[in-house]
């Protein structure tokens, strides 16, 4: 990968974005968005359908170009491809499951440190020494995060016979084997009962704690947000209209207009 020249962006922000501006046509999805993440925080987007939340996502992980400037440990992300952004340490997971469903648990995590293998396609043909000690090390890694999210009674099935939750788990496990540096979880609790949600509060906290790394959390369920973000960003129709702790953006009259709707109790 070519290494594009190093750019300054604020002190002590792992990420920033600076006047992030996308259209699709004649639709502007998102209009000179300015945020930051601090290493080890958790931030959370929250805004009403349509507000640009996932857009924001897609441009981090480089799904789209935008304009403007996202400067992530000084590296304008804007200038790199998806898998390049992925070596950086930004890893994401989807509002849609996007998992081999007929490989195994173990195997769909094991995915994810394909991105750290040094050994090339002949030394793995061969089976060479220093190709089977490598493999040795990633696999060692797959089982700790597999211990970290429960998911070691699962390992060896397919991820089709799994449930809602646990194929949620193995999508968040498969992001945690690229040792990311700030993860993107995006709507990580939609479709799951009330009980896969707390499960999956407990997890992401234990994540935090174990790897110290920083999350970007889209998420509707206030209640999730409450409990995992430190910080909480509030888009509409694509501009920043509120930031803060969740409790002072809900009492926010631009918030409680956009978001709650008018007339909510804050």
């Amino acid at each position: 990968m070519a290494e594009p020249d190093l750019v300054t962006g604020p002190a002590g922000a792992l990420l920033a974005g600076k006047a992030i501006s996308v259209a699709f046509g004649g639709v502007q999805a998102l209009a000179g968005v300015d945020f930051e993440v601090h290493p080890r925080e958790s931030l959370g987007i929250i805004g009403p359908n349509g507000a640009g939340k996932t857009t924001l996502f897609n441009c981090i992980s480089g799904l789209h170009r935008p304009a403007g400037r996202l400067v992530f440990e000084g590296r304008d992300l804007t200038r790199y491809r998806p898998p390049e952004i992925a070596r950086l340490g930004i890893a994401r997971t989807f509002q849609n499951l996007e998992l081999f469903r007929h490989m195994t648990t173990l195997d769909n995590l094991l995915l994810g440190r394909h991105l750290h293998f040094r050994s090339g396609l002949l030394a793995a043909a061969l089976a060479a020494p220093a190709w089977r000690r490598e493999e040795m090390r990633h696999r060692e890694r797959v089982e700790e995060i597999l211990d970290l999210l429960d998911l070691q009674a699962v390992r060896d099935r397919f991820v089709a016979g799994l449930s809602y939750g646990q194929q949620k788990l193995v999508e968040l496990g498969r992001a945690l084997a690229l040792e990311p540096k700030l993860l993107l979880l995006d709507e990580p609790s939609a479709g799951m009962t009330a009980e896969e949600k707390d499960e999956l509060i407990d997890r992401v906290g234990d994540i935090r704690a174990e790897f110290g790394l920083a999350v970007l959390l889209v998420e509707h369920d206030l209640r999730m947000v409450g409990d995992l973000a430190d910080r909480v960003l509030v888009l509409d129709h694509g501009q920043v209209i509120a930031a803060g702790t969740l409790e002072e953006v809900r009492r926010d009259p631009e918030v409680v207009r956009a978001y709650l709707g008018v007339g909510a109790a804050a």
